[in-house]
């Protein structure tokens, strides 16, 4: 118990860290996009500009006139309410309202990606692990150093112009058709997994190799351990070393990875889902950053945030679990 309020009393402090550090950033960039908003109403309404700027900043929770400290103070207390805000370039469409349609689709696109990524990447590096030498290790090396070397997005193009455009097998935009009727029903499940194969295959080919060397070395670290040797001496069956011995125990250091990949990946790559139009967290980023729309970005970033906090969170509470020398300290 000790242990778990040590863990998430850390988690507390940096989410409040994270909350000042993305606010102050992000109110210090230069520009005021709520004068030429206050200026449209003005004009719109018949009022003054100082008027209209006020109701401007009353609206959007937000008022960049403000010494950062008073702005900081109206900030929490709207997320202490549960407000992260309302979209400047989209008034009718709260951050709240936004992160219910975009998070639920990212978490089902990283999470196939992530479970397919780590499984491909585990047997792979426990392989070359196993077999320094030959065709296979050479194979999955030349992977490796190719998928390293090309940026995801450039992936994400590649496929897009093979998949989408030229063999018109997988669709431009969206997240499922609509002629199918939202539910749990088999032609809506099936479009929904038509429309994110190119997403998924797209992170899981860039996120693999990394799976792949991370488990390589922590293979190689446990099989010059004392007990594998022990093991060897004792007769025990290669196939039960490697299983039981190598694989189990190179594992546990791939908990906290995973955990934070997932943390991370909920972000969502911006130029990938903009690519293929998912309309998931990095489309919604990506998109907020580009029209300047301050209090979504800051919004979503706070949720990748709290993401990661999490992720972190859970992992080490797992790695307590999963290795009986945690537990003993």
């Amino acid at each position: 118990m000790n242990y778990f309020l040590r863990k998430l009393g850390t988690s507390l402090l940096n989410l409040i860290a994270v909350v000042v550090t993305i606010f102050i950033v992000l109110h210090m960039m230069p520009g005021d996009i709520i004068e030429p908003m206050a200026r449209e109403e003005a004009s719109r309404l018949g009022i003054t500009y100082e008027e209209a700027y006020e109701r401007v900043a009353d609206r959007y929770n937000y008022n960049p006139q403000e010494p950062i400290y008073q702005q900081l103070v109206r900030y929490v207390k709207g997320l202490l309410r549960g407000d992260l805000g309302t979209s400047m370039l989209n008034p009718k469409n709260t951050v709240v309202s936004i992160l219910s349609v975009a998070l639920p689709w990212t978490i089902f696109v990283v999470s196939i990606s992530l479970i397919i990524s780590f499984i491909l990447g585990m047997q792979l590096g426990a392989l070359m692990a196993i077999r320094k030498r030959g065709i296979i290790n050479n194979s999955i090396t030349f992977y490796v150093t190719i998928v390293s070397a090309i940026p995801s997005y450039i992936i994400a193009i590649i496929l897009s112009i093979i998949f989408v455009y030229q063999l018109r097998l997988f669709p431009k935009s969206g997240v499922y058709s609509i002629d199918v009727t939202p539910g749990f029903n088999m032609p809506f499940i099936l479009s929904v997994l038509h429309y994110s194969v190119l997403p998924i295959t797209t992170y899981v080919i860039t996120s693999t190799g990394g799976w792949i060397l991370n488990m390589k070395g922590s293979s190689v670290h446990v099989l010059g351990s004392d007990y594998v040797f022990a093991a060897q001496a004792r007769g025990i069956p290669e196939k039960i070393i490697m299983r039981r011995y190598m694989k189990k125990n190179a594992m546990i250091p791939m908990i906290t990875i995973l955990a934070m990949a997932f943390g991370g990946m909920i972000g969502g790559a911006p130029l990938i889902e903009g690519q293929f139009q998912y309309l998931g967290m990095g489309a919604y980023l990506a998109k907020a950053l580009g029209e300047r729309d301050f209090i979504l970005y800051q919004g979503l970033l706070l949720c990748i945030s709290i993401s990661v906090i999490l992720a972190n969170l859970v992992a080490d509470l797992l790695y307590s679990k999963l290795d009986p020398r945690i537990r003993l300290e």
